[in-house]
């Protein structure tokens, strides 16, 4: 019985490689399916339209640097530059909007007491059920009396209202986690709520700013729909609304100069995503993202 257990014992850390060598071959095998369409876009940035077009293969038969030339060149009249520059106010401006309007909502419904606290959560949790196609015709209606159509405020001004409940939702279920004694401590202190919340709250809470603001920029970089809807003329183009003018400016569509404007769209996105990825990952394992 002994000389049966030991083998036993012997053999469970070999049967438990080969189960994590299992899982690492499996997380592989789904790596690969999922960067696959990346891979391929990157490559037929690279080749003629008409072998993007005909061939099956990855790696191009010929390289070509032309796709590029004329991404870089004029696109109905305007510079790539011009389309990166409307990307990143568009961007950035959703970013510092969320961040600002969503960490003071989260501070009043977590650490402030008011009447009618819980019944006024509980209505902004229920705003997240409601799709973006129904409040889209009400919001186009203001900001066409506002005269903001085809300026950038219709993309930004809802950023600064607090408008994304999920953003709300997760910086309060982080802030009520803090410990409630430092506001007690800064209470004692002489300090008032605006005080807490810049020089107690903020600080700690930074885990959540930063995800709610890698987040805010992935997804308001990405967008369409709404760039489409409130977007009119070229000159105020974003980077997704520029990849329609290789399919409408032209009785062919150019496919090769088409690739290469979407490898151009993602590489801000991976870069930011490479740079703040060691502060994406503690935010989300620090607010409550990961379950």
């Amino acid at each position: 019985m002994t000389a049966v257990a030991a083998t036993v014992r012997a053999g469970t850390p070999a049967r438990r490689g080969i189960r994590r060598l299992g899982w690492h071959l499996v997380c592989l095998v789904l790596l690969a399916v999922l960067l696959y369409p990346v891979v391929w876009l990157v490559f037929s940035s690279v080749k003629p339209a008409e072998e993007i077009l005909s061939s099956l293969r990855l790696l191009p038969e010929r390289f070509i640097m032309s796709n590029y030339t004329e991404v870089f060149g004029d696109v109905a009249g305007e510079s790539v530059w011009r389309f990166l520059g409307n990307s990143l106010v568009v961007s950035t401006g959703a970013v510092i909007g969320n961040v600002v309007s969503c960490a003071l909502a989260a501070y009043a419904f977590s650490w402030l007491r008011f009447r009618l606290r819980g019944p006024l959560f509980a209505f902004m949790i229920a705003t997240i059920m409601l799709p973006v196609h129904v409040l889209l015709i009400p919001q186009y209606t203001i900001f066409h009396r506002l005269e903001m159509i085809d300026t950038f405020w219709p993309l930004i001004l809802p950023k600064l209202l607090a408008t994304d409940a999920f953003f709300v939702f997760l910086i309060v279920q982080f802030m009520r986690g803090l410990p409630g004694e430092l506001g007690d401590a800064a209470r004692i202190d002489g300090c008032g709520p605006i005080r807490i919340f810049g020089y107690v709250v903020l600080p700690l809470a930074k885990p959540a700013l930063v995800t709610t603001a890698i987040f805010t920029f992935i997804w308001s970089w990405n967008d369409f729909f709404s760039q489409l809807i409130y977007l009119n003329t070229p000159e105020n183009y974003t980077l997704p609304l520029a990849l329609r003018l290789f399919i409408d400016q032209t009785s062919e569509t150019s496919y090769g100069a088409m690739m290469a404007m979407s490898v151009l769209t993602l590489l801000p996105i991976a870069l930011f995503f490479f740079a703040f990825q060691r502060l994406l990952v503690q935010g989300v394992a620090t607010t409550g993202l990961s379950g």
